[in-house]
Order: C-alpha cells, then sequence, then structure tokens
C-alpha cells in the first residue's frame, strides 16, 4: 500500500499520465449508491466523522462509509439505518450490489467485500402520517 493512501489505477500503455483516486472519493461514491435505494433511511456516522463534518472537514455523503484498503482491492463497511417494514436483508443484499456495480462502472476498482451494519430502523413520524389526512379533509 502506498504511503499517501492514494489508489493508483492500473497502468494502461498509454503515455497520457496516471490516475489517482482519494480514498474519501470511494467513500462518497459508495454512499450516494447505498443512500439512493428505497429502504434506506439514511446512512449513520459516528461521532467522530459527526464532528469532522460539521467542521467542514468531510462531505456528508461519505457519511457512514468506511473503505479500507488493501493491496488486492478495497473493503467497504456501511453503516445504515432502514425504514420500518421493509425486508432488511433485501436492502442489505441491494446496497450490497449497487456500491459494487457503481464503484465498478465508475472507477474500475476491485471491491473485495462490502459490510452492511444496519444500526437502527427508522419509523415514520406521526406527524408525516396525519399530514395526507388533513389534506384530504379526513
Amino acid at each position: 500500500m502506498s504511503e499517501n493512501h492514494l489508489i493508483h489505477m492500473s497502468e494502461d500503455k498509454s503515455d497520457l499520465g496516471k490516475v489517482e483516486i482519494s480514498p474519501e472519493v470511494i467513500e462518497i461514491i459508495a454512499g450516494i449508491a447505498a443512500s439512493e435505494l428505497d429502504g434506506v433511511a439514511m446512512l449513520r456516522g459516528n461521532f467522530a466523522s459527526g464532528v469532522a463534518e460539521r467542521l467542514g472537514r468531510k462531505s456528508s455523503h461519505g457519511k457512514g462509509v468506511k473503505v479500507d484498503l488493501g493491496d488486492d482491492g478495497v473493503n467497504i463497511e456501511v453503516f445504515l439505518i432502514t425504514n420500518y417494514g421493509v425486508s432488511i436483508p433485501d436492502v442489505c443484499h441491494k446496497v450490497q450490489e449497487n456500491i459494487v456495480q457503481t464503484l465498478k462502472n465508475m472507477t474500475a476498482i476491485n471491491v473485495l467485500s462490502v459490510d452492511v451494519h444496519v444500526v437502527g430502523v427508522h419509523f415514520e413520524d406521526k406527524n408525516e402520517s396525519e399530514a395526507p389526512k388533513k389534506e384530504q379533509g379526513i
């Protein structure tokens, strides 16, 4: 693994230069890929990532995603909250597939594993469920 913690893309035969991808970019891509699926309420970071986000040092798109660089590829951990009433195994499987497919399409990086940690369930607020009834005159 390199000292500057950048992922070096495979060298092609062109002499245009080299491509390096920062782990933060992978976190953002994986975070967006996970949060765009139905059944995922939100991604959940830890205390340190929340402080870094408030200080403007980290984007909120990468919150809840941890990337470990290896010699063979990357290992990704995702911490998320699901919506109430969805099949958690199905949502987690879709998250894994979407992250791997998105990273393969955008970066051609070898993803070794995507570990999904469900850390909570989001229940619908009482006000959200009553709002449509009030508008309909019920």
